[in-house]
């Protein structure tokens, strides 16, 4: 796996990046930083990297399940230390999975198992944070 991050300038914090795929991606300082709030921090970047590498493996763990999932999405919070590096020392996810007829036993195990095998962006945040997850099944 490949990226490129090019800085966009010296009157800035503006970076912008080119992944392996071909994919751009954006990313600003926050003002007191020098940057001018035009894009996710790079911090904010890792954390929505996890959400989506949980989520995909939520979804993909439910439909080999045979679990008609209509929907999935979290929310995570995260909390840092004060000092640099100023890693991610909490992460919580809340999952919420709409679906029919969901197995409740079924969506937490995909959970589980996203957080403690598949997940490459949760395990390696775990050496730093302490992750918990919650979730919320909602019929369709």
């Amino acid at each position: 796996m490949e990226a490129i991050v090019k800085w966009l300038g010296r009157d800035g914090m503006a970076f912008s990046a080119e992944t392996g795929s071909g994919h751009l991606v954006n990313m600003d300082g926050a003002p007191d930083a020098g940057g001018r709030n035009l894009a996710p921090r790079p911090m904010e970047m890792m954390l929505v990297g996890a959400g989506g590498c949980t989520c995909f493996d939520v979804v993909m763990i439910l439909k080999r399940a045979r679990q008609e999932i209509h929907d999935c999405s979290v929310k995570l919070s995260a909390e840092r230390a004060n000092e640099d590096p100023k890693v991610f020392t909490k992460i919580h996810m809340s999952f919420i999975v709409i679906g029919k007829n969901l197995d409740k036993n079924k969506v937490e195990r995909a959970i589980e198992l996203s957080h403690d095998k598949y997940c490459s962006a949760t395990i390696m945040l775990s050496k730093t944070a302490e992750i918990t997850h919650s979730f919320e099944i909602i019929e369709a």
